[in-house]
């Protein structure tokens, strides 16, 4: 084994020692509060050569002290080690869910995305309410949120490959999405009226204040909180429980449970909870 550690070294363009991953996890959980386990040692060095070559830079240790001293870096960097894997109405109980809740409480005003990744969520939370409500204008507000800058772009852009609504219904397909011609082929466009239906907005979910602060009806926390220690988790579950009302919903992905916070929700469905208010 010892062997094949030297040999995948040598063969990097960068040193890249224990102790330098050891400093991006610090200041991945510090900046962040993601917890990168050691078996991300090579996407590690992977996404982050790519800035150090980016930058023009020559080591690992210059990169790492540019991100100490640089917003926008490290900007660059949380970006660069964020996963953002999503699809169209993943895990679809959760929107089935949304659509029965939404024809119980007509009165649902805000609904939060709180990790909107590249859009494919939150534009699948627009279509259940348009489809709930039967127009694209609602009283609700639909607030999508990501750490990472560039996939808050192109979930504004709404422009996504083809194949990615090989699973959305034809009906759905017809309805909320323009297929691209001429150069654009292959690709499809959420139409104009269900992207207005969205606000996308930055924000880092460990940082002590948030912008959001009305009451909140549905929240979709999905597969966000494994990449969190648990203090993290506990204490980011506990500023989104104050944010719901007391028939909110807390929409988690299905690697996660909360069962044991009997203090903060309780299970309504399969990984959706209600506050203990």
């Amino acid at each position: 084994m010892e062997v094949l550690s030297a040999n995948k070294a040598s063969t990097r363009e960068f040193a890249f020692e224990k102790a330098d991953f050891n400093k991006v996890q610090t200041m991945l959980l510090k900046k962040a509060g993601i917890k990168l386990s050691d078996a991300k040692e090579a996407m590690v060095y992977s996404r982050l050569a790519r800035r150090i070559r980016a930058r023009s830079l020559k080591s690992f240790n210059e990169y790492l002290a540019l991100v100490d001293k640089s917003e926008a870096e490290l900007e660059e960097f949380i970006n660069a080690l964020t996963t953002n894997l999503t699809s169209f109405f993943r895990e679809p109980h959760h929107f089935t869910a949304l659509a029965d809740y939404l024809r119980e409480h007509p009165q649902v005003s805000t609904i939060w995305c709180a990790a909107s990744s590249t859009g494919e969520e939150p534009y699948s939370i627009a279509m259940v309410v348009a489809e709930t409500f039967g127009s694209f204008k609602t009283p609700v507000k639909i607030i999508a949120s990501d750490i990472d800058s560039k996939v808050l772009s192109k979930a504004r852009n709404g422009i996504y490959p083809l194949a990615s609504i090989s699973k959305v219904s034809e009906a759905r397909q017809k309805q909320f999405f323009h297929r691209g011609k001429g150069s654009n082929e292959g690709k499809v466009r959420v139409v104009d009226e269900l992207r207005q239906m969205v606000q996308f907005k930055k924000l880092n979910l460990t940082e002590p204040k948030w912008s959001i602060t009305s009451p909140v009806d549905v929240i979709f926390c999905r597969n966000v909180m494994i990449y969190f220690d648990k203090p993290t988790q506990l204490k980011v579950l506990e500023k989104m429980v104050n944010l719901l009302k007391p028939e909110g919903l807390y929409m988690a992905g299905h690697s996660e449970n909360f069962n044991m916070c009997t203090n903060l929700v309780r299970p309504v469905g399969k990984t959706i909870y209600r506050p203990v208010k």
